[in-house]
């Protein structure tokens, strides 16, 4: 574990080497979602696979989440995007990197490609958007009930009932973290995307959904946009596609990383189901094809 200092905010980052000791064959960033996401989700599905496939694996803890500090403000979309910046200055990563995003880490992994192109080497948005209007105002939607819901006692009883402790602990601590800080209003706030905009970020895009999510219906929409953009859809799943579907992401990962230039390592290297080359969304089951 490392705490680094990033401009003033103490961030919580998390740095696997190739498993190997040999050089990286690239280096993956990964960026989790709001509330009860953390890099403990990557930490127990995804940083360790991309470890001992030789490459050099970043995870951090987003402003207000886990380890890094929570300032009382300070929660717009490019706050999360200079703490971004900041951790690749911070880590001397000057060459490109791979993000990997879910939910929210997807939106940041966006931004991030809009404001240093030179900087992205591929995306992988796990169930994410890139931040338009139309996000901004669901993002006020859903803070503002789940701000109010996790406030109730009942609330977490329900979800201590029906999905156990864990999810519970989780529940609470996202409370605590609307309840304490700026984050329910300052994000719908954020400066966003123009379609033009978003169509100048012309890394390669693959965007993963659940095949029973309400992003999925984005996915057409994306493509039309970004200029190198696939979309793969997980039938069964809905937003928790990382922690529900791990093995499928993990494939899905590692077959990107190979297509996009990363010479992975151990048995890794021997994937021989490359990602569809071809625009349009495509279904998965028990992994790539």
């Amino acid at each position: 574990m490392a705490l680094l200092d990033l401009d003033g905010l103490r961030c919580h980052v998390q740095r696997l080497a190739p498993l190997d000791g040999a050089p990286p064959a690239a280096t993956a960033v990964l960026v989790h979602g709001l509330l009860t996401d953390s890099l403990a989700s990557y930490y127990f599905t995804l940083g360790p696979v991309l470890a001992a496939a030789g490459v050099e694996v970043v995870m951090y803890d987003q402003r207000g989440h886990g380890r890094t500090a929570r300032p009382p403000t300070g929660y717009r979309l490019d706050h999360f995007l200079d703490d971004l910046e900041a951790l690749l200055d911070r880590l001397y990563l000057t060459g490109p990197v791979h993000l990997l995003g879910n939910s929210f880490g997807g939106t940041v992994a966006f931004g991030l490609a809009q404001r240093r192109p030179e900087q992205v080497l591929s995306i992988l948005a796990i169930e994410s958007e890139p931040a338009t209007p139309a996000w901004a105002a669901k993002m006020e939607r859903l803070l503002g009930w789940t701000e109010a819901q996790l406030a109730r006692e009942e609330s977490l009883a329900w979800v201590a009932e029906q999905q156990g402790a864990h999810k519970a602990r989780l529940a609470r601590a996202a409370g605590r973290l609307l309840a304490e800080t700026s984050l329910a209003r300052d994000l719908p706030a954020s400066r966003v995307l123009s379609e033009a905009g978003i169509g100048a970020i012309d890394c390669p895009v693959l965007a993963v959904y659940g095949t029973e999510s309400d992003l999925a219906e984005q996915a057409d929409w994306l493509e039309g946009l970004l200029p190198a953009c696939r979309s793969t859809l997980v039938p069964g799943q809905e937003h928790s596609v990382l922690v529900e579907a791990p093995e499928v992401v993990r494939e899905l990962a590692l077959c990107w990383l190979l297509e996009n230039g990363a010479g992975l390592r151990g048995p890794a290297a021997g994937l021989r189901r490359p990602l569809p080359v071809s625009g349009g969304a495509v279904r998965v089951a028990g992994g790539a094809r």
